[in-house]
């Protein structure tokens, strides 16, 4: 290829930096530089384009050390054409990627090409029984206190599960959509959100993208009610795959249960385990070791890698590793990982990487893209939320019994039915102020708000004709 000039250079290096809405390090462009050019542009060279171009406000540059990072700066439009545009790939599809370590673009290069090029492979039972908890980690000691600095919620202790309470609705919808998207599914997360609250059933879309839907709902939701009791065992994990693969199986007898054939996946040549009894061994071997991991987001990340991998069930076990992998985020009152604009690219690519080569590279760079992105999404959100009362966090559990009662038992939220219900629930000294709690989540209720309580759209709506019948009656009279 033709040495491209200075100009062609510049053009290319914005290329780069604008599909990085976030930010880019030196040390990244130059490894993308070199993945489009086939050479490495001198360092010094690299700086005085850099120079150049925040100098002429098409960058910024943000951060210092090795914490420097360059953005596009706003309101300016990327031009891209001659021979720029010829040893780019083009910016459309840098933006539909994350930024990715050398290592993960190797990996990347690696599943990019055709697969008759490609080696079949068959599932190798020592990538699992390598792995050392506390010992071997795929990620490292500065990446996991980055990743716990940008996850980290609220000082102190609090029950497991506080946080993802706090943020579920947002979460309910987030993580449905952008988890059924990566499986091809073709809601909009404006349609995913219609389902979650309204029950509105999107137009002209199957039946089977629905179902996928709500079940991450179901799966969702079982979690976080459940975050004491959850865990890193094959109760969790079948059950998580029962709900997630409800209504979705040829099979229904597989769901939520351990494969017992073998099965064939598209789009590589990797080869999952056949014989029923490695499968079974291996997936008590895999939530053993998940157990044992000392830090939560090592815990999430291996099991996005090694549940893919080992294929346990005869379906739906990336969505699996996905939900499974909030476990311990959830139970750790961590940032949950939503996969929100993860682009479904890079995360086959890295999920191919684990099963061709048993490299975590390029997956790792997605998880923590993510990551990065999922906690961006919900600080906004957490930002904007007042310091909770103590006597709300106290009395969680019987506040959600307190509004079911009243919604599911169909009752008016008369002073003296409130007082009734509170009485079986609370001790005296505070049963006051429960009952002005229980009152005020009565009247702020909606069915946007129905998650919160564990109710269904339906139960909401029966309770809501009662009350208009009530007082139509009353009025009667």
């Amino acid at each position: 290829m033709p040495r491209i000039t200075p100009s062609e250079e510049l053009q290319l290096i914005e290329s780069i930096v604008a599909a990085h809405p976030n930010g880019i390090r030196i040390s990244d462009i130059e490894s993308e530089m070199v993945r489009r050019l086939s050479g490495k542009l001198n360092r010094r060279t690299l700086q005085r384009r850099l120079q150049k171009l925040i100098e002429a406000h098409r960058l910024t540059a943000e951060g210092e050390s090795i914490a420097l990072v360059y953005k596009f700066a706003s309101g300016v439009a990327v031009a891209i054409s001659g021979v720029a545009a010829s040893v780019y790939v083009g910016v459309a599809e840098a933006e539909l990627y994350v930024s990715v370590s050398p290592e993960g673009a190797r990996i990347r290069d690696q599943v990019r090409l055709p697969l008759m090029n490609r080696r079949p492979v068959g599932y190798q039972r020592e990538f699992l029984e390598a792995y050392q908890p506390g010992e071997t980690f795929y990620l490292s000691e500065s990446l996991r206190s980055q990743l716990h600095d940008m996850g980290r919620t609220a000082p102190g202790e609090r029950p497991a599960g506080t946080y993802a309470r706090d943020i579920l609705s947002r979460l309910l919808v987030d993580l449905s959509w952008a988890s059924s998207k990566l499986e091809g599914n073709t809601y909009s997360r404006l349609d995913t959100q219609n389902l979650i609250e309204l029950g509105q059933v999107a137009q002209g879309k199957d039946t089977i993208e629905t179902q996928m839907i709500l079940n991450h709902k179901a799966a969702i939701e079982m979690l976080i009610e459940d975050a004491d009791e959850v865990g890193f065992d094959a109760f969790t994990f079948k059950n998580l795959h029962a709900v997630l693969s409800q209504d979705l199986m040829r099979d229904p007898q597989a769901s939520g249960r351990l494969r017992r054939r073998a099965v064939e996946i598209s789009g590589t040549v990797f080869h999952p385990a056949a014989l029923p009894q490695v499968i079974e061994d291996c997936f008590e071997q895999l939530l053993s070791k998940a157990t044992l991991i000392p830090d939560p987001f090592e815990q999430a990340f291996f099991l996005m890698v090694q549940i893919p991998y080992l294929q346990p069930f005869e379906g739906v076990n990336k969505r699996v590793s996905r939900v499974g992998a909030n476990i311990s985020l959830i139970k750790h009152n961590l940032c949950p990982l939503s996969f929100i604009d993860v682009p479904e690219r890079a995360y086959v690519e890295g999920t191919l990487g684990v099963y061709e080569l048993n490299g975590v590279d390029l997956l790792r760079d997605v998880f923590v893209w993510a990551y990065e992105r999922s906690c961006q999404r919900y600080l906004a959100i957490t930002q904007t939320m007042v310091e909770p009362d103590p006597l709300k966090i106290k009395y969680r559990e019987a506040l959600i019994r307190a509004v079911q009662a009243m919604v599911k038992g169909q009752l008016r939220p008369q002073p003296d039915v409130i007082a009734q219900v509170a009485r079986d629930l609370v001790n005296e000294v505070d049963r006051d102020a429960f009952i002005q709690m229980l009152t005020d989540a009565l009247g702020q209720l909606h069915e946007g708000s129905l998650a919160r309580y564990r109710l269904r759209r339906s139960e909401y709506l029966d309770w809501q004709q009662e009350r208009y019948l009530k007082v139509t009656g009353d009025k009667a009279k």
